[in-house]
């Protein structure tokens, strides 16, 4: 079927009122318009681009934490949480009571893609793959009575005080288990030529129309275009993030998927999506070139200097690839090194404008490597 002669679904009556049953989408998808094809070749030219950098990057692991720290931090502020990137490296310690909720909604964020990361070694992109980041996303957060895991059994609604009130009513419960059976089979389906960017978008919006959750499908369906790219080898590593994307143009990502369920019109979105891969792989390859060059600074020209002391220099860097906030117990943990040691060693890196102090207190002082942070602050 050609993307233009796409039907959403239907309306069906339920008691008082009319939930939304969604077409199926596992079939061949064809894409005649020459807009599209031309945004679709640029989009997997710049996500390869992406691609070779997180392939070439020495020691790239070290700076995977980072890519996804913004994307846990990004995808929970479309949902209304106020964490921003620096609070979100911090330790729960280290958070203001008032913030940890939302802290912690973003720890899940992050454990529950590296989870995912890691599970498609073993399993295909699949409801148990699903629910299984689901329960890790919302778990011990305040969504916690929401079924951790578990698909909804019960009719939600998307905006408005009440059902009656609503501005899009999901399918009913009693039709999830053949949409979403019929989605997976859409995402693992080897039989159809229909290009990746085009099927994920396509899945994206279909999860997100389904909504098979009763909290949280934000969060899934984007993660889910993550999961998809490694687990097609789009990607060798989680790098690509549209939820920065989403939350720069929030308004748009919210009225181009409801306009495929009003108007049928599935091009614009799948634009819009793919506008957004462009762009965000291009931030992708500008930030991989700052980090080297930020890598080529600091270990070939500052901490040179440290002659004797440059060995555990390179380690305290590296720790701060991954941790751009710490104390003097971070430090002593992770180098094992003695307390004097490891005082002498930041005093050293505040001295080289690598890190700098933030609280202005005489104890549990925080340093921050801020020059690498700026790299993730667009």
């Amino acid at each position: 079927m050609d993307i233009k002669d796409f039907k959403a679904g239907i309306y069906i009556p339920q008691f008082h009122y009319k939930s939304f049953l969604p077409e199926k989408v596992n079939k061949e998808w064809i894409v005649s318009d020459p807009v599209v094809n031309k945004m679709l070749e640029e989009a997997n030219l710049k996500l390869g681009e992406l691609n070779a950098f997180s392939i070439i990057v020495p020691d790239v692991d070290l700076f995977i934490r980072m890519h996804i720290v913004k994307e846990a931090t990004t995808s929970s502020r479309i949902e209304g949480t106020q964490t921003h990137i620096e609070e979100a490296i911090l330790k729960e310690k280290d958070v203001s009571p008032e913030k940890r909720d939302d802290w912690r909604e973003v720890q899940n964020y992050i454990s529950a893609m590296n989870n995912a990361v890691d599970a498609l070694a073993t399993l295909p992109i699949s409801s148990r793959l699903i629910s299984q980041a689901h329960r890790i996303l919302i778990e011990n957060t305040r969504g916690n009575n929401k079924l951790p895991g578990e698909y909804r059994s019960s009719q939600n609604w998307i905006g408005g005080a009440t059902i009656k009130d609503a501005a899009f009513i999901p399918p009913h419960h009693s039709d999830m288990p053949d949409l979403l059976g019929d989605l997976e089979s859409f995402l693992n389906n080897d039989n159809i030529n229909v290009p990746h960017l085009i099927k994920i978008a396509i899945a994206h919006y279909q999860f997100e129309t389904i909504h098979p959750f009763l909290d949280g499908n934000g969060r899934v369906g984007r993660l889910l275009i993550t999961l998809y790219l490694v687990a097609n080898n789009l990607i060798k590593k989680p790098t690509l993030y549209l939820s920065d994307f989403f939350e720069k143009n929030r308004q748009l990502y919210y009225d181009n998927l409801t306009i495929v369920r009003t108007k049928n019109d599935l091009t614009q979105w799948i634009k819009f999506f793919l506008t957004g891969v462009i762009e965000t792989s291009k931030y992708g390859v500008d930030t991989f070139r700052k980090i080297l060059k930020l890598r080529t600074e600091v270990e070939d020209k500052i901490i040179i200097t440290l002659g004797r002391r440059l060995p555990l220099a390179k380690n305290a860097i590296n720790y701060l690839y991954r941790y751009p906030i710490i104390n003097l117990g971070d430090l002593i943990d992770e180098l094992a090194v003695s307390k004097q040691t490891a005082n002498t060693m930041i005093s050293e890196l505040v001295k080289l404008k690598i890190l700098y102090e933030v609280t202005g207190q005489k104890r549990n002082r925080m340093y921050v490597f801020q020059d690498y942070i700026n790299l993730f602050r667009k």
